[in-house]
């Protein structure tokens, strides 16, 4: 099943689900990495590849959000307390909100950073929508990092509900994202 249902996840938005997940997680990582080693001729190298993937990022975020707007979500667990419910949605948006001002912060940096991280893979330069200044190029790289710890604080409470619903409550709700269906 492609789409979701009332139901259950579709393939295109669990493919969304791994593939963000997965890439968020690795560029936390790769970003506390990169701001962990001791400077290097290569850094700027490391910096344009997190920026790349950064766009990438982006784009599949927003490309998400545009899928699951033309998609039915699926519901909760009948069972399922309301604030609950309530708590999964906030966490939910606040993970695709958080994941979207990263990015932008990122973006933001890129441009005033000299040099910038517009080359995107070599194969050409992404837009950029700040200038470049020193000042404003720490200011927004020391946002970007804030907010990323606060998007990893919201992955931990993702995955820890997940294991939560799937461990403890085996409401099935885990496997919807897994496999695509509860059964």
């Amino acid at each position: 099943m492609i789409r979701n249902s009332r139901s259950n996840w579709g393939t295109i938005s669990r493919a969304f689900h791994w593939i963000l997940g997965i890439a968020i997680i690795g560029m936390i990582a790769y970003g506390w990495w990169m701001n962990h080693i001791p400077a290097r001729a290569d850094r700027l190298f490391y910096r344009s590849i997190h920026a790349d993937i950064g766009y990438l990022v982006l784009l599949l975020t927003v490309i998400r959000l545009l899928w699951r707007g033309v998609n039915p979500t699926p519901a909760m667990p009948k069972d399922m307390p309301r604030w609950q419910s309530l708590v999964a949605q906030v966490n939910h948006w606040l993970l695709y909100g958080c994941t979207i001002l990263v990015a932008m912060l990122g973006w933001a940096h890129s441009g005033a950073h000299t040099p910038s991280y517009a080359s995107f893979f070599g194969l050409f330069n992404v837009p950029q929508f700040t200038s470049p200044d020193k000042a404003a190029a720490n200011a927004y790289e020391d946002r970007h990092i804030l907010f990323a710890y606060v998007l990893l604080a919201l992955v931990v409470l993702h995955v820890a509900a997940a294991i939560w619903h799937h461990f403890v409550k085996r409401d099935q709700v885990a496997l919807r994202m897994i496999r695509g269906t509860s059964s």
